[in-house]
């Protein structure tokens, strides 16, 4: 028996390792195209591309599934020579990642060209990223989500904020150099806090006027310059329902697209139950209430569609299970069930 399991052992060991000296070799990889421009330049010819159009990334339908296609060197070059302007466009790609076997993937805007001429070729359409992240595949979500993010960052830092000088990217898109001041600029994400608040039987979600009916999250805003994540969620808390904090834990953290490049940063904070009285901001917010389990698990289960009621007002429902918000919510259930 001893044997068997010593054996087991060595095999899971040994996988755990291929697995670990794949994602090293990748990562180094990655590293070495955002380094070594005539590399990354070469790697274009023989990667893979995800489209958009105006920062919407191209889908196809496919039955009632929506597909995020990679386009080949060769079938880009096949679309943009309608255009007669393939090497110019393929210099505006942006390194978004690569597969393990090393094919790296690079995503392009082609905003300025017009869009039904692509979307007849491939068969497909541009759509809004806020529809896309919530019909596609899961593991496309992020990589959709990161690649808005940078193209919309290189489209907002083209001029030097010292000189006003033209910035330029190098090919992997990962910097843009000021050559008239030696300036160089790296994308950056914004901090933002979001945070379940709890009384210890009840949660807290609230909704902004400009969400669509219906729908209730956790509270959220950006990190203040020089605040850390507990004094930021403590301020927000404070700010917007009106009540202190007594104590935080942290969740989990993930990379928002909206309405710039944000990292959601989630956490779970307690108040005290004979002080829970809700005091809104209303410059802020449109309505923020307690939740029992019960409404709450029934929440998590509505579809945004099957909310209405007969008489025009609207069930409440969560942020889908792509959302950062959703995986709090779905924590504090487990929490109280367990």
């Amino acid at each position: 028996m001893a044997a068997v399991y010593q054996a087991l052992h060595r095999r899971v060991s040994s996988l755990v390792c291929r697995l670990h000296s794949t994602y090293v070799r990748k990562m180094r990889y990655l590293n070495q195209l955002k380094e070594d421009d005539s590399l990354c330049r070469q790697a274009q010819t023989s990667g893979t591309f995800y489209l958009f159009h105006n920062l919407s990334p191209f889908l196809q339908k496919v039955g009632k599934k929506y597909l995020v296609p990679q386009l080949s060197a060769a079938e880009m070059k096949g679309i943009l020579e309608k255009f007669q302007e393939a090497e110019q466009w393929i210099e505006k790609s942006v390194l978004i990642g690569c597969s393990d076997e090393h094919r790296p993937h690079f995503a392009l805007d082609l905003g300025a060209l017009d869009k039904s001429v692509i979307e007849s070729e491939l068969q497909g359409s541009f759509t809004d990223l806020r529809k896309a992240l919530f019909v596609v595949d899961g593991k496309d979500s992020p990589l959709l989500a990161s690649a808005q993010s940078l193209l919309r960052w290189h489209d907002s830092h083209q001029y030097c904020s010292k000189t006003g000088q033209p910035t330029q990217k190098n090919p992997a898109g990962s910097k843009r150099v000021c050559h008239a001041s030696g300036v160089t600029y790296y994308p950056q994400m914004s901090p933002v806090v979001i945070t379940l608040v709890s009384n210890g039987s009840h949660c807290l979600l609230a909704r902004q006027p400009s969400f669509p009916p219906g729908m209730f999250t956790a509270l959220s805003g950006f990190c203040d310059l020089g605040e850390n994540v507990e004094e930021a969620v403590r301020r927000e808390v404070a700010e917007e329902v009106g009540l202190e904090v007594e104590s935080l834990r942290y969740s989990a953290s993930q990379h928002w697209p909206f309405p710039s490049s944000s990292l959601m940063i989630a956490c779970h904070a307690l108040v005290g139950a004979q002080r829970a009285e809700i005091r809104m901001d209303t410059l802020e917010l449109e309505e923020a209430r307690w939740f029992g389990l019960e409404e709450v698990v029934e929440g998590l289960k509505r579809e945004p569609n099957s909310s209405k009621q007969d008489n025009g007002s609207f069930l409440p429902w969560f942020p889908p299970k792509q959302a950062i918000a959703h995986q709090l919510i779905w924590e504090w259930v487990q929490q109280q069930t367990a």
